[in-house]
């Protein structure tokens, strides 16, 4: 049975967030009242309890967290928000605790956004975050990890890596991930009647702001339609409360038909991106999580960095005449 918070946040979420999503009008509405407001920094109490570094790629910051002494884990997040919202404090409490949990470093692209910005931008800015990464870490030790927005730009950056003939990372962990925007599905319409947050009228308004006229239906925008074959093992976090949900299921469906692992937590009663919001229904994600990135032994991983090196080795040598 859902937790007595997590009602009182869906009724807050229900008369308030939701709006946002009620109409393009409403949401190009809250865009503006958000570029007001908005901080992507760390709060100060998370850089009082973490070694935080900023750099910069492609002209915006990127925020690296050290990974406990050691350690060569990397978790690249990617933060949601629609494409168009800036990272949040939910995001940043949620990342803090990954990384002293695990002791991963952790690397936060402040990716550009819509409307000022678009699909290319976005993943032309984050592709270059991970080819960095590359340069320094292994493949199998890096983890993609996002929510909502950040969840598809997950997938589809592991796509656009297998076609650059780059490897993909280990793990992916997605929580409420929009994968299909093409609205094919007719479950989504009945499953927005119970979403306390999100919107079908105001979320097209933010695919047609940062798609860059790319159709909804190709793989780059709903990557439930590209090459789920290059996918590496996932976890997927949805709520039975979600717009997202029935596309979500449809994933992990189609995706295990393709041969790759994907292990589901379905929360009943939860909603959009419940895993950040406080209360427990979010700390059994949590652990979930904690438990998805802990599971693999040291040896297999030592195997899979062999196997990147060679492929890697492999791509860069000089074609034979």
């Amino acid at each position: 049975m859902p937790s007595l918070k997590s009602h009182v946040v869906s009724f807050i979420l229900r008369h308030s967030r939701k709006k946002a999503f009620s109409s393009p009008e409403n949401l190009q509405r809250w865009i503006a009242y958000a570029r007001k407001t908005e901080d992507y920094h760390p709060p100060v109490l998370l850089k009082a309890r973490l070694d935080i570094t900023q750099t910069s790629v492609d002209g915006f910051p990127v925020y690296e967290i050290a990974p406990r002494a050691g350690e060569r884990r990397r978790i690249l997040y990617m933060h949601g928000g629609a494409f168009v919202f800036q990272i949040t404090s939910y995001h940043w409490v949620l990342i803090a605790e990954m990384a002293e949990r695990l002791g991963f470093g952790v690397t936060v692209p402040i990716y550009p956004i819509a409307p000022e910005h678009n699909f290319h931008d976005m993943f032309g800015m984050v592709g270059d975050v991970y080819r960095r990464m590359l340069e320094e870490t292994d493949a199998a030790d890096i983890v993609f990890m996002g929510d909502s927005a950040g969840g598809n730009m997950a997938v589809v950056l592991t796509m656009m890596a297998a076609e650059e003939g780059l490897p993909a990372p280990s793990r992916h962990v997605l929580i409420s991930p929009g994968l299909d925007m093409s609205l094919s599905n007719p479950e989504v319409f009945e499953a927005e009647r119970n979403d306390p947050w999100l919107g079908i009228s105001g979320g097209l308004e933010a695919i047609r702001l940062y798609s860059a006229g790319i159709d909804r239906a190709d793989w780059r925008i709903s990557p439930l339609y590209g090459d789920l074959s290059v996918l590496p093992k996932t976890l997927l976090l949805t709520g039975s409360r979600d717009l997202l949900s029935p596309d979500n299921l449809i994933f992990a469906e189609r995706a295990r038909g393709a041969g790759v692992e994907v292990d589901v937590v379905y929360e009943e009663g939860m909603f959009h991106v419940w895993p950040l919001i406080e209360m427990p229904e979010a700390r059994r994600a949590r652990d979930s999580i904690v438990n998805f990135l802990t599971s693999e032994p040291r040896s297999r991983r030592a195997r899979a960095r062999r196997r990147t090196k060679a492929a890697i080795a492999a791509s860069a040598a000089p074609a034979a005449e």
